[in-house]
């Protein structure tokens, strides 16, 4: 007679061997009950390498569940469920959907756009309280066939996508935004400019697809004063400027550092310095005739610092070579112009040297029988001219053009130099200023020398005489003062 059951006494573990048993015998409805997973030899299965007990629940895998096609109109708003997967239907109209209020790190949520309109009817995922990407605010999906996935990580980042399809990016833009100066835009650029001393004080800093942290600058120093009574011109300010390529565009100098210059929101106070112009020279000073322009100061925005103009040399007859050279700077002075003794040295110009150049020398003077000249100061692209003798004087070196301010505008010209008469020859010829702000020199006993352009570093002109320490001799010009500006991208056009 068969036995209709076995109790579970009547068994001891292990005495039952699988051997015991022919194959199909023991199913189902056999047992009276269930089997303990740890009654049985296989407890585990492996899934990818790892052990997962029978009965336990594992999200390893992380599969999604995908769902039935969703209808996203506007008008109704599906708040999605992490572990699973969402067909989003925009065709009638654009559509939004949101995350979970809730979130755990490894939860994932898929998206896939059901009929390729995204790009027509835009699908809008709601932050519901979390960061995406990175940022807080909502996400618009704007591109057709698009599939994403995205994963929650932690607060500080939030959902992060982890497989883009057909996805343009989906960081949220940000832009730079500060005060300091005077504020004007040009496109989509902001435009900080600097007259005087002050603070470029950064509240934000634009992320990698919005303005980036970088800056756009312009920083020139003060120019030099002329040398009065016949001297040379001043050298101009320092020029440096630097551009955030490409994210700004506009058209630069040929000075231009092509890196742009890295601020950030802490500290985020830049204070900025804007160098005066140089004294332009005493043509009657004691001891001595005549004496050469002082130098210009310096301009500094962050690690930007851009060298003062050097003053351009006196005109000498028993006079020490050391009053009649330049003086080194951003652009260098003019020498002046002697007579019995070996000729002056011009100012060196990019003093002390970066790269690019911030500036070049002065015009060598010339004292040619009875008709000597002055050099001309150095100004940011072009070395202040030199004089030929027979009265002409050297002209300012030329400066530099940039449109940061959104028109194209000169700086950094350097100062005229001066020539003057004597024993009867005819009138002499004063140098011109150099574009970008230079001032030019006086003929004769006209009178002071021009003055370099206000905020345009410009170097001044030298002061007129009618000979070597004439009575009617003139100062020359005051260098102009120089400048700060500050470019950056603040919106998208």
């Amino acid at each position: 007679m068969a036995i209709s059951k076995i109790g579970s006494r009547a068994i001891i573990d292990g005495s039952v061997l699988a051997a015991d048993f022919a194959p199909g015998t023991v199913t189902g409805a056999k047992l009276a009950g269930s089997i303990a997973n740890d009654k049985l030899a296989n407890s585990t299965i492996t899934i990818g390498g790892e052990a997962i007990s029978l009965g336990a629940t594992d999200n390893s895998l992380n599969l999604i569940d995908w769902q039935s096609v969703v209808v996203s109109d506007g008008s109704t708003v599906t708040t999605m469920v992490a572990g699973r997967g969402y067909f989003v239907n925009n065709s009638s109209a654009a559509g939004i959907v949101k995350l979970p209020s809730s979130a755990t790190i490894g939860q994932q949520i898929a998206i896939k756009d059901y009929a390729g309109n995204f790009g027509t009817n835009n699908l809008t995922i709601q932050n519901n309280s979390h960061n995406i990407q990175g940022a807080a605010g909502n996400i618009t999906i704007s591109t057709n066939r698009a599939s994403l996935i995205l994963v929650y990580v932690d607060s500080t980042k939030g959902w992060l996508f982890s497989d883009e399809h057909n996805v343009g990016d989906l960081q949220t833009k940000s832009y730079t935004s500060a005060t300091g100066g005077t504020v004007t835009t040009s496109g989509n650029d902001k435009i900080h400019t600097c007259t005087g001393d002050g603070t470029f004080s950064v509240a934000s800093i634009g992320n990698s697809v919005g303005g980036g942290s970088k800056v756009s600058y312009l920083v020139v120093a003060g120019g030099a004063g002329g040398a009065g009574a016949g001297g040379a011109g001043g050298g101009a300010g320092g020029f440096r400027e630097g551009i955030d390529s490409p994210v700004s565009s506009y058209t630069t100098s040929p000075l231009k550092n092509p890196a742009g210059l890295t601020i950030s929101a802490s500290p985020g106070s830049y204070p900025v310095t804007v160098g005066g112009g140089g004294t332009g020279g005493d043509p009657h000073p004691s001891p001595g005739c005549n004496q050469k322009g002082d130098a210009g100061s310096n301009s500094v925005f962050s690690t930007i610092t851009s060298a003062g103009g050097g003053g351009g040399g006196s005109q000498g007859d028993a006079n020490p070579t050391a009053r009649t050279s330049g003086v080194a700077g951003g652009s260098g002075g003019g020498a002046g112009q002697m007579s019995y003794h070996p000729r002056a040295v011009v100012g060196a110009g990019n003093t002390p040297p970066v790269s690019p150049p911030q500036g070049n020398p002065g015009g060598q003077g010339n004292y040619a029988g009875n008709t000597p000249g002055s050099g001309g100061g150095g100004g940011a692209t072009a070395a202040g001219g030199s004089s030929s003798g027979s009265g002409n004087a050297g002209a300012g070196g030329a400066g530099a053009t940039t449109h940061i301010t959104g028109s194209p505008v000169g700086y950094a010209g350097g100062g005229g130099g001066t020539a003057c008469a004597i024993h009867g020859q005819p009138a002499p010829v004063g140098g011109a200023g150099g574009s970008g702000g230079g001032g030019a020199a006086r003929n004769g006993s006209n009178g002071a020398g021009t003055a370099g352009t206000t905020n345009r570093g410009g170097g001044g002109g030298a002061g007129s005489s009618p000979g070597f320490c004439g009575g009617s001799s003139n100062a020359g010009g005051a260098g102009g003062s120089g400048v700060v500006i500050i470019r950056y991208k603040y919106q998208t056009g």
